[in-house]
C-alpha cells in the first residue's frame, strides 16, 4: 500500500503528483499489462537478445 503524507494546508494536487509518482515507481501497471499474456521463455529471452543487438548497434554506430 503506497502511503503518502499530506502536511496541512499542502495543496492535494501536489499529494496527488507524489501519489502518482510513487505508483508509476512501483512498476505494478508494467507488471500487468506483462502478465495479460503468457510468452514463452524461448520467446523472451529471443526478444531480450534481440533488444541487445540493437542497443550494441546503436551504440556502435555512435563511436
Amino acid at each position: 500500500m503506497i502511503i503518502i503524507p499530506v502536511k496541512e494546508g499542502e495543496n492535494i494536487e501536489r499529494a496527488l503528483k507524489k501519489y502518482k509518482r510513487k505508483f508509476e515507481k512501483t512498476g505494478i501497471m508494467r507488471e500487468l499489462r506483462q502478465r495479460q499474456a503468457y510468452i514463452k521463455p524461448s520467446v523472451r529471452r529471443r526478444e531480450i537478445k534481440k533488444h541487445a543487438e540493437y542497443i550494441q548497434k546503436l551504440q556502435q554506430k555512435d563511436a
